[in-house]
């Protein structure tokens, strides 16, 4: 199947960053969410990032345009799926919501179209169950930010068509990305090795073992890191962080994946990281 054009929903950090990756590969995009002032904080950011690689002298004004002019932006979704050939969701990290897109999107795109879901640890399986397509149904698990990230985890479910995961498989190589092909799992690869050592982070610091600063450098020169666990979690958004170890440890019941207290404490008191200014760092305070 060839690709031509993407629909992303979600126009969020995720969103938006598959958006700019997929329309620098020189595809046709779609990012669609429910709000304009959502799809505008979405396309700022882009023509932020894009506008830095211009200023760098990595690409031309004329680069930057093209780029730009191949993105729609629309909180219309017959429109936004219209002549597309996959889409990628890119919402909100919870089940039901990821499902209620799901059902929705089978009412308006034609049955050829492959759904993906950019999950961080849900079950494709189940997304699926809620088509008619499962056979078409698909992880495409991005890392942030995605326009950097090379990794692209290729996810199958237990229906999911070989000709499903080559189509997604290749697409990925054509944004520029390294694909790895999995069965799915909880948590995939990364999220489940990864959810571990960040948990076991905030351990040390609710622990006062050392200072947040002192854990994430501990961690970079000691295990070759470019981030520290925390400022990582910072990145993702700690209620990200506390509904992925939720379902790690549904999954598999092991303690090990229950989230960290202080973990639980940040995220109740909206300190979600980079997205609401503060997190485990306050990013309202100059030189962060």
């Amino acid at each position: 199947m060839e690709i031509k054009k993407i629909t992303v929903i979600g126009a969020g950090i995720m969103g938006s960053g598959i958006t700019q990756v997929c329309a620098q590969a020189g595809f046709d995009v779609a990012m669609k969410d429910i709000k304009d002032e959502f799809i505008e904080r979405g396309l700022k950011g882009i023509n932020k990032n894009v506008g830095r690689q211009v200023q760098k002298g990595k690409i031309s004004q004329e680069v930057m345009d093209e780029i730009l002019g191949k993105i729609q932006a629309t909180t219309d979704l017959k429109e936004a799926v219209k002549d597309t050939s996959i889409v990628i969701e890119a919402a909100t990290e919870n089940m039901e919501i990821k499902k209620a897109i799901f059902k929705e999107l089978e009412e308006v795109c034609d049955e050829e179209v492959i759904f993906a879901s950019n999950t961080t640890a849900l079950s494709i399986g189940e997304m699926g169950s809620v088509t008619k397509r499962p056979d078409k149904v698909i992880g495409m698990h991005f890392f942030n930010p995605a326009p950097v990230m090379r990794l692209i985890e290729v996810i199958r479910a237990i229906d999911t068509s070989d000709d499903t995961f080559d189509t997604v498989y290749k697409l990925s190589e054509k944004l520029g990305k390294r694909p790895i092909g999995l069965k799915e799992s909880a948590g995939f690869i990364v999220t489940r090795i990864f959810a571990v050592m960040i948990n076991e982070a905030l351990y040390t610091l609710m622990e006062g073992v050392a200072s947040p600063e002192e854990i994430d450098q501990a961690m970079k020169l000691g295990v070759n890191l470019p981030m520290g666990p925390l400022e990582t979690l910072d990145m993702m958004g700690l209620d990200v962080g506390v509904s992925t170890l939720e379902t790690l440890q549904r999954e598999f019941g092991d303690p090990k994946y229950r989230p960290c207290p202080l973990l639980r404490q940040y995220a109740r008191a909206g300190r979600l990281g980079i997205k609401t200014g503060k997190g485990i760092y306050d990013y309202s305070k100059k030189g962060r």
